[in-house]
């Protein structure tokens, strides 16, 4: 269930209660009259399942309220009511399954920004994985993509295509390409200075690695997998069930192609560099790609559950006796 606190303008919140009572799965509606200070206005708040939140709060933002009001939503961890039992068995749907588009938006909005930090635990994670490639370590790999955080840039791209936010969209993969260009030109400074301690050295990286070699050798499964993982970190995202591993799986072929690019490329490797850059503009590709078709699928299964989310006229909201 989640919990939505409204501020309406007086002359809205009658459209507003109605259009509660119309959508499926809503209750403890709550109505303070002129309660309001800043903006001057009437609080409005309900409990809704989140399978019909979303269509509820699309009708909201139509009626303007966004300019005049406000709207937010707080997930409700724990509700003792058979009115909301009763509200979430009303509304079509799993709450696992269900996507809130809004909600989606605003935390790829946050995360696909070009932060300091961004940039800080995208530079720290590729060097991470150099220390990996290099030593040909799967732990030191492993570790690398859990503090890699390109999945948020990667999640707004995605988002914007298919909200059509083109800015969302451009800013994502703004801080994505930039991110990973200084997290190559940081590490292979840091390569440099590895070398200069005699902690690296160029037969580190012409040795046989065969844990590590197919980040620098693209093949057919590196497409696959860059699919698979694209649809995982989208489900993921928009579940209410999401995993916690997911940004690992996000990671499989990025981070780590790119500390092996930004190696090769301190020691004058080119082939292993351009083999690790393809690699990696491979995975960027396939990941956005599978995301994009992911979160079109699940727009287009939602809409046709959006019939089934208002309310038969008469019908009782939230069980026997009424709000």
């Amino acid at each position: 269930m989640l919990h939505l606190r409204m501020i309406t303008p007086p002359h809205l919140t009658d459209r507003v209660l109605e259009l509660i009572d119309q959508t499926v799965g809503t209750t403890h509606l709550v109505v303070l009259t002129g309660a309001a200070r800043d903006p001057e206005g009437d609080v409005v708040l309900c409990d809704v399942a989140r399978e019909a939140a979303d269509e509820l709060l699309l009708e909201m933002r139509s009626l303007g309220i966004r300019e005049s009001g406000s709207i937010a939503v707080e997930n409700i961890d724990l509700s003792i009511s058979s009115r909301a039992e009763y509200a979430e068995e009303e509304a079509p749907g799993e709450a696992a399954d269900a996507v809130i588009w809004e909600q989606l938006a605003e935390s790829t909005h946050e995360e696909s920004t070009l932060t300091i930090t961004y940039a800080v635990f995208l530079m720290v994670a590729t060097m991470i994985a150099a220390c990996g490639v290099v030593l040909d370590n799967a732990i030191l790999i492993v570790g690398a993509m859990a503090v890699g955080p390109e999945f948020g840039p990667l999640a707004g791209v995605c988002t914007g295509l298919v909200q059509r936010r083109p800015k969302l969209a451009g800013r994502s993969l703004f801080a994505l390409l930039v991110g990973f260009a200084a997290a190559i030109a940081a590490t292979t400074v840091f390569s440099l200075v590895m070398d200069a301690l005699g902690q690296f050295h160029p037969g580190m990286l012409v040795n046989p690695r065969p844990n590590t070699s197919f980040i620098w050798q693209p093949d057919p499964f590196s497409f696959v997998v860059a699919l698979l993982a694209g649809v995982a970190g989208m489900l993921s995202l928009t579940s209410a069930k999401a995993g916690a591993l997911v940004g690992v799986a996000i990671s499989v072929t990025t981070v780590p192609a790119a500390a092996n690019a930004a190696v090769a490329l301190s020691y004058g490797d080119f082939a292993q560099m351009w083999g690790s850059a393809e690699q990696l503009l491979l995975n960027l590709l396939g990941i956005m790609l599978s995301g994009t078709l992911t979160l079109i699928a699940w727009k287009l299964l939602w809409r046709t559950q959006q019939g089934r989310m208002v309310r038969k006229p008469g019908a009782p909201r939230g069980g026997k006796g009424g709000v």
